[in-house]
């Protein structure tokens, strides 16, 4: 096979989770579990979830900060890399959201190292400066806050932190100055906040996969 396609995307990527496992039952309860209230499906991908572990892994991250908590799965990722003593804060505008997240917590073992909070980011976000500051953050809300959240992502994590967003490419669309949609109207002033920012040193990466064509920006906070 030489043509490139969905189907081709999505059976490398059941390949290479067959290879390198990136799940087990607690994680695919929690999917299963948002799919039968009814939450979009639009959690991050097993080996993306995966990735999110490695790098907090990776940098040692003991405060880990995500913007949009949807069922938890994600959290569950990150909370599994964090060490003792480690903190996951999760924002959530939803409270059912949050309701069924804490629930996909607690079956996963992780609740006691997770806090979620729910309401608007952006009124969460500014009752967070003034604390320890966060080592690893993961952007993955409302697209059309992009480039709010990106500033105050900075602004709460160390130097040398990770900043992580999601979904930046949007099947292309974000090519599109006119493309009539706010979340990819949101995705292209963040790429503008980030192309002035001087304070993060970042790069974009196209994924495909089973969540189809898309994307991370993936940022180190300088000192």
């Amino acid at each position: 096979m030489t043509e490139t396609s969905p189907e081709l995307w999505r059976a490398v990527d059941g390949y290479m989770s067959a290879a390198l496992p990136d799940s087990d039952p607690a994680l695919e309860a929690a999917l299963a579990a948002n799919a039968a209230a009814g939450l979009p499906g639009i959690d991050v991908a097993p080996n993306q979830g995966k990735l999110l572990h490695i790098l907090a892994r990776l940098i040692g991250a003991r405060r880990i900060l995500e913007i949009g908590t949807l069922g938890g799965y994600s959290a569950i990722w990150m909370a599994r890399a964090l060490p003792p003593g480690g903190r996951l804060v999760s924002l959530e505008f939803q409270a059912r959201h949050a309701e069924i997240a804490q629930k996909n917590l607690e079956a996963a073992g992780v609740a006691d190292l997770v806090e979620i909070h729910v309401g608007p980011a952006l009124e969460s976000l500014p009752k967070l400066a003034g604390h320890e500051a966060f080592d690893f953050v993961f952007i993955d809300a409302d697209k059309e806050s992009n480039a709010e959240y990106l500033d105050w992502a900075i602004r709460l994590t160390r130097p040398g932190g990770l900043v992580v967003c999601d979904n930046v490419v949007r099947r292309g669309a974000v090519l599109d100055p006119d493309h009539p949609s706010t979340a990819t109207q949101g995705t292209r002033r963040f790429f503008e906040a980030l192309a002035k920012e001087t304070r993060l040193t970042a790069t974009g990466l196209q994924t495909v996969g089973v969540k189809g064509w898309d994307g991370l920006v993936i940022g180190i906070v300088e000192g």
